[in-house]
């Protein structure tokens, strides 16, 4: 498991909400799950969650973010501080 503080809130969104990292909307790319998993608290109820690194890319451009369901097609995206 990464260490969570190197990593910080970035959203909370609903299910195929647009957000981007470096320019790629998530929801347009396949996810590549790491193998890596951080561990956060929500930031509205402080309950914990592991949550998976993923990265996308396009011809350009490689990202990495975290993400995971608060509840049901509720979203929280973390990024790398």
């Amino acid at each position: 498991m990464t260490d969570n503080n190197n990593w910080q809130h970035a959203r909370t969104i609903t299910d195929g909400e647009r957000f981007e990292v470096g320019g790629l909307n998530i929801w347009d790319s396949n996810w590549k799950n790491t193998g890596e998993t951080i561990q956060i608290k929500d930031p509205l109820y402080g309950q914990d969650f592991i949550f998976t690194v993923y990265e996308i890319t396009n011809e350009q451009t490689a990202v990495t973010f975290a993400a995971g369901e608060f509840s049901n097609c509720v979203w929280g995206i973390y990024l790398k501080k």
